[in-house]
């Protein structure tokens, strides 16, 4: 399948219809690139971030995208009016950056009352066979969900140097990685969420953490294994190997 090849409406009939990408971060782990371009606009693979980002919703079915700017944010604004093939919202946050939680509370009239995806701009992925969005909307259930997060097996990570951020029941319930212990999964930088987790969101800036502590309390936080190979471009270096991985990927 093309990039960014959009999915009949029978193949994308249960996904959502609406998404957020979060672009409004400094990118310091990325300096000296982002002392000029915003991390977001970073190209991996001869194309941007970003463009990764859009295009894996585009193939989920995807209509209507928020993008929040803060950073560089003229460069983002410019960059995404070259896109026919979605409809593009800018929440701008050019007076305060709000931090992820904050960000999404701030868009939420552009994003409706239905669920919506949500995607980090610096995470994307080498799909399965069915794209993983698709698979996500396919095991999304309002009755038992507030948020489903996508996680890739730390096997299958590249570019992520951590210990793991999550356990995951059979039911696919999660629960926070132990302290001094290692996960068996990190958060892939993308999701499905409800907008009433945010009805008793704080004003100004807070973690998106925030609302997945809560969901978890109330054994409402879910994930769904990502099929494929999940690339964590967070660092000048983390570039080459996603590169790296793409490149052998096609082989």
């Amino acid at each position: 399948m093309a990039e960014g090849t959009r999915l009949s409406p029978t193949d994308s009939s249960k996904a959502p219809k609406k998404a957020m990408i979060l672009a409004a971060g400094l990118g310091t782990r990325m300096r000296p690139i982002t002392d000029t371009t915003p991390k977001p606009l970073i190209e991996v693979h001869g194309k941007a971030m970003l463009d990764h980002a859009l295009d894996a919703l585009t193939r989920s079915g995807v209509e209507e995208v928020v993008i929040n700017v803060h950073y560089l944010a003229d460069q983002i604004e410019e960059h995404v009016r070259a896109r026919t093939d979605l409809s593009i919202h800018i929440s701008d946050e050019r007076d305060q950056l709000l931090d992820s939680g904050g960000g999404i509370a701030k868009a939420l009239p552009l994003l409706g009352n239905d669920p919506f995806y949500l995607l980090n701009a610096d995470s994307f992925w080498i799909e399965g066979f069915k794209p993983n969005l698709i698979r996500m909307a396919e095991v999304w259930n309002t009755r038992e969900m507030d948020i489903l997060l996508l996680l890739s097996s730390m096997a299958t990570a590249v570019g992520f140097g951590s210990r793991g951020d999550f356990t995951m029941g059979a039911d696919g319930r999660l629960e926070r990685r132990v302290e001094n212990t290692i996960a068996p999964f990190a958060y892939a930088g993308a999701a499905i969420l409800a907008p009433s987790i945010f009805n008793n969101a704080p004003d100004g800036a807070f973690s998106l953490n925030k609302q997945f502590d809560e969901a978890l309390e109330k054994e409402r936080l879910f994930g769904l294994r990502l099929e494929g190979l999940w690339l964590h471009v967070g660092t000048p270096e983390a570039i080459h190997e996603a590169e790296d991985a793409i490149a052998k990927s096609a082989a």
